[in-house]
Order: structure tokens, then sequence, then C-alpha cells
């Protein structure tokens, strides 16, 4: 695990600086503070900095072919190198070291832009072809490791952070005032912009090839939901079959491997799958929360840790970790997400730094297999639509009406929703057109930088998956998820925080070859009744401890909400009606105090309001200026700069 950055000037008079290429890969460190490492040559040049987890004596990077004429800065992992790396010496490959980086460059000799289709793992890498005098970017097919592109009509900047792209003083940290209702509606940023003026995002399953000035983008893979018939005792073993494989791969490793335990499925079945997988001996960890109101998922976690035998360990944080912690957790993110598990992982993650550089976690599990309680609860909306379809307008009052007797929290989200078509109101799995944000705008956003919202435009990212989707319900909302809220969230915040804390996290659920079997399987498999992740459940019922298989879903519940009407309460208005926040000209005031008053005495509004503080957060780490910036007025769609 690594962190990678370089640029291409497209006047081959301007030549790369070393120094340039040190100060970039310096603001990174973090990602790799055991090695670094540069090449120059002309109008390019690469910078990096290793986290030794592979072929600890030979792996230093930048790496080349036997000629000098291919070179490549490599962040991540590929588990099937050892099988390429003895099918390229077939056909004749000198290889100088025995990392899964060099493999890359070879496979680039042996089948050009088409090597990315052979690699299975997570990756995010740069390489530069001096015969054909092309730039070559690609990452991974989920996403799970980050790249960052800055591009105009003089060069091309890339990266594995942000931070890294604005080290170079030919760019400025601009925001796109236009996407920052894009960060509200979805409360973080899907697609390839970021809220950086001119900064990207190469999408998950891209590649990008640059030369003479000009930049392409092309799909290399997608995720396509088309059913193969099964039974689903011979779907259960296959599942297994796949999960143990991939663990396997995802356990090799020259330095120890640790576990993050949630005290659900998914990471449980990690560890169980992993015991006996490796020679040294296997840590745990988890995190608690100094707040009587939460639920505590470390009893669950040293259940797991029990009945496999790891060593385990644990930490507790409170509110006051939980702020201190938020200027750094924008510097480290970058982009605005609001994820408030994420400050709990950057601290068990360091607590797990003590003892392992790789961990080992269960994202992904929900995603593949459905185990997320809006995908039934939307599945249920939609069969209930298509049955009472001709009382619709009935059947929507008789709900208000069990509603307004029951005050059920159910009947309150999803009863606005029965005469709303589901790709009108399925925005993502985060966010819907009820949430405060999106049904406010009028009385949320100052009058000047209204003109500037347009939600269409806020909207097209999902927009655009929902075009592309086939299949019904379950599908398209598995595959929105997949392309939006499980890179440009999930995964942005696992890898962001552990790599600041120096640690390499790895993902086995997310194996390509898991989600492609996952995306054949019947909706039945996954959503069975009111089951949620029906095949998983059936295929682990022999490996996961029964208190675990059975509880209801928490979800890593970090209690912001409570912390923020009590002990951080203060915090939290001091922040949001400052003058230096009043003057960025994005909201109106009495709608941002009216929102702190009533969360103060119900709570309805913590998401919302820690939104806007990490907005504020990101603009005072980030932002030269003070006053807001010039408002550009939206009419239509914006171009996707990608063409995807």
């Amino acid at each position: 695990m690594c962190g990678i950055c370089g640029k291409l000037n497209f006047d081959n008079q301007v030549s790369v600086t070393p120094g340039l290429l040190k100060t970039m890969a310096d603001t990174i460190q973090h990602r790799g503070p055991d090695d670094e490492g540069y090449y120059v040559s002309g109008p390019v040049g690469f910078g990096f900095r290793r986290l030794s987890i592979i072929d600890l004596n030979t792996g230093h990077q930048p790496i080349s072919n036997e000629d000098g004429t291919v070179w490549i800065v490599f962040n991540g992992e590929i588990y099937n190198y050892q099988e390429l790396r003895q099918h390229l010496q077939t056909k004749g490959h000198v290889f100088k070291t025995l990392t899964d980086t060099e493999v890359i460059v070879h496979l680039y000799e042996e089948f050009g832009e088409a090597c990315v289709e052979k690699l299975r793992g997570m990756f995010a890498f740069a390489i530069w072809d001096d015969r054909g005098k092309v730039l070559f970017l690609a990452r991974d097919r989920v996403g799970i490791k980050p790249l960052y592109y800055f591009l105009d009509d003089k060069c091309l900047i890339f990266g594995s952070e942000i931070k890294a792209i604005l080290a170079d003083p030919e760019v400025q940290a601009e925001i796109a005032p236009e996407l920052v209702d894009r960060f509200l509606t979805f409360y973080y940023m899907p697609g390839e912009e970021t809220l950086f003026r001119n900064i990207y995002k190469l999408q998950p399953g891209c590649r990008m090839a640059v030369k003479d000035g000009k930049a392409q983008v092309k799909q290399y893979w997608d995720l396509h939901f088309e059913i193969t018939p099964q039974r689903l005792q011979d779907a259960e073993k296959d599942l297994v079959s796949l999960l143990q494989e991939s663990v396997r791969l995802h356990m090799i490793s020259d330095v120890p491997v640790g576990f993050l335990l949630s005290g659900g499925v998914d990471s449980t079945a990690m560890l169980g799958f992993g015991m006996g997988k490796t020679d040294h001996e296997i840590s745990s960890f988890t995190i608690g929360f100094s707040d009587p109101g939460v639920t505590d998922e470390r009893p669950y976690a040293r259940l797991a840790a029990a009945r496999y035998g790891s060593k385990h360990h644990e930490m507790t944080i409170g509110a006051r970790d939980f702020a201190d912690f938020l200027p750094k957790y924008i510097w480290h993110m970058e982009e605005p997400v609001c994820e408030p598990p994420a400050v709990a992982l950057y601290y068990v993650s360091r607590l797990a730094k003590e003892f392992v550089k790789v961990l080992i976690s269960g994202e992904g599990g929900d995603e593949a297999f459905g185990g997320y309680p809006n995908y039934r609860s939307n599945l249920w909306l939609e069969r209930l639509k298509s049955v009472c379809k001709p009382l619709n307008g009935t059947l929507s009052a008789t709900l208000g009406l069990f509603n307004h007797v029951l005050r059920s929290d159910v009947l309150t989200k999803y009863a606005p929703l029965l005469n709303v078509p589901f790709d009108s109101y399925y925005y993502t799995r985060t966010s819907s057109p009820f949430s405060f944000f999106n049904r406010n705008l009028n009385e949320l956003y100052s009058d000047d930088f209204a003109h500037s919202v347009h939600k269409q435009y806020s909207m097209s990212p999902v927009t655009r998956c929902l075009q592309k989707a086939a299949g019904g319900t379950l599908s398209k909302m598995m595959y929105v998820d997949t392309k939006t809220w499980l890179p440009d969230d999930l995964l942005i915040k696992a890898d962001k925080m552990t790599m600041a804390n120096s640690v390499e996290l790895r993902v086995p659920l997310l194996d390509h070859k898991i989600l492609e079997f996952a995306a054949s399987l019947p909706g039945t498999y996954k959503v069975h009744g009111f089951t949620t992740k029906y095949i998983a459940r059936k295929a682990l019922r022999k490996l996961i401890p029964r208190e675990i298989l059975k509880r209801r879903k928490a979800g890593f519940p970090v209690p912001y909400n409570s912390w923020l009407r009590r002990d951080l309460r203060d915090w939290l208005r001091g922040i949001l009606l400052d003058r230096e926040t009043a003057a960025r000209g994005y909201f109106k005031k009495t709608t941002v105090e009216k929102l702190l008053s009533e969360n103060a005495r119900s709570g309805s509004y913590s998401k919302e309001l820690f939104s806007l503080a990490v907005l504020e957060l990101w603009h005072r780490e980030f932002l030269k200026e003070k006053i807001a910036p010039a408002f550009p007025v939206l009419t239509g769609t914006v171009n996707n700069p990608e063409g995807i």
C-alpha cells in the first residue's frame, strides 16, 4: 500500500522538477513512511511513498521494464500476481523483483491498456510509456483505491490524494460552488467531480490514456445483474468457496495481518475464514463509545474473537475525542463526507497500528448481498404499489391516518413515496427527495446562492446510474449504491482513515469475482421476505455464532447525535453561526438557527448539521478566501468531464 503522484506537461520543453515531485510526495508521507522514490524524464515525473507489505527488500518504486522504456508507480495489492508472473515468464519477460508492481509493468508490455482486465485486486497506478509517449492511469473495478487528477490545457497532475495535487503551485484550491448542493443532496460527493474546481476522480473500473495533450477515459468493467438459474444449495456452496479463496488471497503478506470486528456477520465471517491462513498470530480490533445510550458492539466482537482465538484489542472514545479529531478528519478525507463512523475507524486503526500493518474488514457485504434494511423496505414498497396501484390515493390517505395514530417512523419515511416513481425517489441509500436539504431548497439557500443550485445537475451521477441499471427494484438499488455510495463514501472513508495511520485495509468481500457472482443470483436469494442478506446468512450459519447471525443490524452506531445535542452543542453553534461561516453566503442564517434549536430539542437534524459543519471545516482547511466565491448561474446540466 502506497501513495503515488505525478505530472505530465503537455509542452515537451517544460520539464518536471524533482523538487516539485518531492514536495507532492511529502504531503502523502502518511500513506508510505517506509520508503520514497522518484522518476523524472523531461516533461513527465512520478513520485512515490511506500508502505512495505510484500517483498520488503526489493519493492522500491518507481519500477521499470528491462530496457527502461516503461515506468510505473502503483498503489494497492494484486492478489493474482504470482499466477500472472508465471505466465509472463513463459512469454520471455525477465523480472528483477518479487513484487506485484513489476508484474503490471510486464503485463502492460504484453497486453497494453487491456492489462487492467487481467488484474484481481485493489489498485490505482500510473504508467509512463516512453516509446509511445503515453501516460496511462487506471483504477480498480470497485474504487477501493482512490486516484485524483487535475487537468487543464497545460498539464495533467495526479495523486492518491488531492493534497498532493494542491502542492503544485500551478494548481489553486478553488471551490466549485455549484457542487455544494450535490454534497448536501447525498451527504457525500458521488461521481467524477470533487468540490475542487478542475480536480476529478478517475471513476472505478476506468482507465485513462493521455497523449499529445488529450486525455481519453474508457470504462473497462461494470457490474451486470444478469440472473444465472441455480439451486440455492449449490449457490451456498459456491459462495463459501469464493469467500474462502478471496480471504486466502487477501491474507498474502510479509507482515502481520489483523481484523476489524464490528460485531456483525461480515467481519465475523472474514475472521473465521482467515484463521489458519497465516503463520503470524492474528489480532482483532474493535471500538466502543463512552455513551450509555448507544448499542455496544464490543460484546459481539469479543464473542467472535473468542470463537476463533484471535488476540483481541479494543478501545473507547468519547465526544471530546470525536471533536478533537474533526480538523484532521477534514484534512485526511479532502472531500466533504458526512460519515461519523470514519472518526471511529481512525481511532481503531491507530490502535491496530501498534500491532499490525494490514487490516481486513467486512466492507461490501451489504452492497453485494442485499444487507441494508432500506433494500427490504423499498422492495416491499414497490410491491405494494404494484398490487394497489388503482388505490394509491386511498392507500396514501389510509397510511397517513395510521401514521397519525401510531406515530411510526417507518410510515413517516415511506408513506410519502407511495405516489412517487422509483427512479424519482431513490437517490442512494443515504438520501431521498424528502430529506430536509432536498425538500427545503428555498428555505435553506440564500437568494444569491440559490441561482447556483440545479437539482438535475446535483442528481446527475445517480441519474446516469439509474439509466444504465438493469433488472428489478433490488438490482437497481444495489447497482446505484455499488457505483456511488460504496466508492465515494464507504471506501473513501476506509482508505483515508486507515492510511492516515499508515495501515493498509483490505476488503475481501469486494473481490470482483464475488460481486459478479452476487449479481448473478436471483433477488430472492438476497432479500427473502423480510430477511436481508438471505444467502449469506444461510451459507455462513455453521461458521458464525448464532447470537451474531440472528442479531439486528446495528450499522456501527456512533452516538454523534447525542454528542451534538449535549457535549458538542456549543462547539456546533460556534462553527455554524460564526461570522466567517455566514460570509460564505450559502445559507440563510435563520434556517441554520432553526435547525440548531430544533436539534437541541429533539435531535431531528444531527445529520444535516454535521454535514454543514463538515462543509465549513472543509472551507477553512483548504480554501484561502474568507468570503463567498462568485456564484455561477446554472440553467442546464453540465457536461460530464469524463464522457462516461
